[in-house]
């Protein structure tokens, strides 16, 4: 069986050559092929040594993944499915901003958290990707949007983990692939622009930022843990204050000196004053010091079998406005490919419902607009 290269990290990838007897500077070449050039013809690879291609060719292969559909929204948001086999999917969504473009890439086929509004939780867990799966993402959608866009320098400049399924869950496949991400001789990316959002796994939140620390967005949703049990079940858990602390603990190493923390706006359950009230005492006052925060307000964007309604704007408005008036950085996040199913919290691809709750949400997404031509021979908004 010969080694997908897109699941090595440069480390990684050096050491895959040393079995080779190659030397470290033949990996750095092959990482730049692979990654900043989207090279996966060794043959193409036209500074490595003829032994080295030889050597590959039976030993290595770079692969992505089989692109099912493609998706374009009026707002120029771009979904693809891709498979990952076994009847699994998975999606990622291509966010295009006049100063970014912010790729938000999936980690679980499914997702085992289950919080109330989100339809991947609705599926079920199918399983976690491998590094290369996630890697892939990027190593698709940043070369297909250069030919795409008619753009030779890199087009992606930001990358969320906020797709399909819970990052930290997968901890051991995402370290490599946020490495991958991150390297000069990969895709450049800064620290900062690189979030990965979690629902509250507290032990891997301390491990990541011990073991590769990028911007963190936290899924809070609630300002209490009576509400929140209920709506995110790893609240029982990791509850509030534990929650928080872990906040505090992962700033010492961030990239950025806030956390982000994510609230989706439920018509009648989490968007009341109160609610707003108690949310400002929880970050302002836990610990007696309270946690630097940004709070990114999200429309909910709803499905059938949440039984939830997404809050009227007058009520966000109103919900901002209290946060705004305590200090609280406060931002509403734009919906962005609504039409496509691409918006926070719709992604659910074609798995399996591992629940066998009602029929597949796959049904009932929009009609693909746009299949994905043959080019594979070759969000969410994130803080600034």
């Amino acid at each position: 069986m010969t080694a997908n290269l897109l699941d090595f990290d440069l480390e990684g990838l050096a050491a895959f050559c040393e079995t080779l007897g190659e030397k470290r500077f033949r990996a750095t070449q092959l990482f730049r092929w692979i990654h900043q050039r989207g090279a996966r013809d060794f043959g193409q690879m036209s500074d490595l040594a003829k032994s080295l291609r030889e050597k590959l060719a039976t030993t290595a292969r770079v692969e992505g993944l089989q692109v099912i559909s493609q998706q374009e929204s009026t707002d120029g948001t771009i979904k693809w499915l891709f498979d990952v086999g076994n009847g699994d999917a998975v999606e990622a969504v291509f966010i295009p901003e006049d100063d970014r473009g912010t790729l938000c890439v999936s980690s679980q086929a499914g997702c085992a958290v289950g919080c109330r509004f989100c339809s991947t939780g609705h599926q079920g867990f199918s399983r976690n990707l491998s590094t290369g799966e996630i890697v892939a993402q990027l190593w698709f959608a940043e070369h297909f949007l250069r030919q795409h866009l008619k753009r030779n320098e890199r087009v992606i400049s930001n990358v969320v983990m906020m797709g399909m399924g819970e990052p930290l869950q997968n901890y051991s496949a995402l370290v490599p692939a946020l490495r991958v991400m991150l390297d000069d001789h990969g895709y450049g990316l800064s620290r900062r622009r690189v979030t990965v959002s979690t629902s509250g796994v507290v032990p891997m939140m301390d491990r990541l930022g011990q073991d590769c620390p990028v911007a963190l967005a936290v899924s809070l949703h609630a300002p209490n843990d009576a509400l929140r049990d209920n709506l995110v079940p790893l609240n029982k858990k990791y509850p509030l204050a534990e929650l928080l602390d872990t906040c505090i603990r992962y700033l010492e190493h961030a990239p950025r000196d806030f956390i982000t923390f994510e609230y989706c706006m439920l018509d009648g359950v989490n968007d009341l004053p109160e609610h707003a009230q108690q949310l400002v005492d929880l970050v302002t006052r836990h610990g007696g010091r309270g946690v630097s925060c940004k709070i990114n307000l999200i429309p909910f964007n709803p499905f059938p079998q949440s039984g939830l309604t997404r809050s009227p704007n007058k009520q966000v408005v109103a919900f901002a406005k209290i946060l705004s008036d305590a200090g609280i950085v406060t931002t509403v996040r734009k919906t962005r490919g609504d039409d496509i199913d691409a918006a926070c919290g719709q992604l659910a691809g074609d798995v399996k419902d591992r629940t066998r709750v009602g029929q597949r949400i796959a049904q009932q997404r929009t009609v693909v607009l746009k299949q994905m031509p043959a080019v594979a021979a070759t969000a969410k908004e994130t803080s600034r």
